[in-house]
Parts: structure tokens; C-alpha cells; sequence
């Protein structure tokens, strides 16, 4: 099973690439060393470093004919990884 779900690409992790950093989204119970090992086997990078984020779903409510169900957006897991210099993960290779 792969730590990795995706690659985060928003304007604000964009930015991050410029630094050596890249944000992807990993599954919630995926730790720091599982994370590393995947990314510089995955990409043939070598990670220097890793900060994980936890977050929590928001609440949403829907109003149906019924009344309103409320419900969960699923909780989440992401990482920023940072690589060595030198080092770049193109998320667009495979286009």
C-alpha cells in the first residue's frame, strides 16, 4: 500500500518548490520515515527533511427536502518534504 496519495498543487505550495520543498498529501496514519523512504525511491531524490500536518475535516451541512444532515469532510494527513539541493520532483514529467 502507498503512503502517497498525491501531490499537493495549489498556488501556495507552488511556491514552496522554489525553496526545495513539496507538499503532498500521505495517508493519516503514514509516518516521517515510511514518507521519506517512498519519496527518494519514488522520485530518486534525497530528502534532507519532513514536516507532517494533521488537519481535521470541516463540518458541512446540506439542507434536503427532509431537513438538514450535517456531515464531515474526511480528516487528513499532509507533508512538506524537503530535498537536497540540486534535487528537483517534477509532478508534470509524466503529461
Amino acid at each position: 500500500m502507498s503512503t502517497l496519495k498525491k501531490p499537493i498543487v495549489t498556488e501556495k505550495a507552488t511556491a514552496l518548490n522554489e525553496k526545495g520543498q513539496y507538499a503532498f498529501e500521505v495517508e493519516r496514519t503514514a509516518n516521517k520515515v515510511q514518507i521519506k523512504k517512498e519519496i527518494e525511491q519514488m522520485y530518486g531524490v534525497t530528502v534532507t527533511g519532513i514536516s507532517t500536518i494533521r488537519t481535521n475535516g470541516k463540518m458541512k451541512s446540506k439542507f434536503q427536502k427532509g431537513g438538514a444532515v450535517s456531515g464531515r469532510r474526511p480528516h487528513g494527513k499532509k507533508a512538506i518534504v524537503t530535498v537536497k539541493e540540486g534535487d528537483i520532483i517534477d509532478f508534470y514529467s509524466g503529461i
